[in-house]
């Protein structure tokens, strides 16, 4: 009886784990092929700027290329362990592509990593006393939860409810049916 409910209940999880469109919610880690890692910090708000840092993993110099909407704005050499910062402009309510491309002579190009980036500072324009310092027409800055996380914590809790009913299920069917006389008086139900 406690294998039967066992296996209802373990359903949905087998069902997570076959399924990969479930795995999708979380990050993947970056390729250990790539020469280096690309991370891009939060806008600085008072210069509109990301600093983009590329990290080299090996131990021999990596070339780079990093382009900005699909046209070069930073190259060179990244040192054997090291790591090379460049800044980035993004203009107030816009949004920008950084690509990072590894550079070698068999493969001049080879994208390694790319990120948009939006700008959704408050704009400082001396109209902001106008109407509680948001001016006219512009958005209200997101401060909600990160909406992966709230993916991860639905699927998590639709997991675990899912099942709880499958092992309430699997405890109540199939039971015996009464044999002889007396079919038509009904057993009391035991747990």
């Amino acid at each position: 009886m406690i294998s039967r409910r066992l296996a209802w209940s373990a359903l949905p999880v087998g069902a997570a784990i076959l399924f990969p469109v479930a795995a999708w919610a979380w990050p993947a880690p970056p390729d250990p092929g790539d020469p280096f890692i690309m991370s891009v910090s939060e806008v600085n708000c008072t210069k509109g700027q990301v600093k983009v840092t590329l990290r080299n993993q090996t131990r021999q110099a990596a070339r780079y290329d990093l382009q900005l909407d699909s046209s070069s704005f930073a190259n060179g050499s990244i040192a054997a362990l090291k790591s090379v910062t460049r800044s980035v402009r993004v203009p107030k309510g816009g949004a920008v592509e950084i690509e990072a491309f590894s550079v070698t002579d068999s493969e001049p190009n080879t994208l390694v990593d790319s990120q948009r980036v939006r700008n959704d500072c408050r704009y400082r324009d001396h109209d902001r006393d106008r109407d509680h310092g948001w001016g006219y027409g512009r958005r209200l800055p997101y401060t909600g939860p990160p909406a992966d996380l709230m993916g991860k914590l639905a699927t998590g809790a639709a997991l675990v409810l899912t099942g709880g009913i499958a092992w309430g299920l699997s405890s109540m069917w199939p039971k015996d049916a009464p044999s002889g006389p007396g079919l038509g008086r009904r057993r009391p139900i035991r747990f």
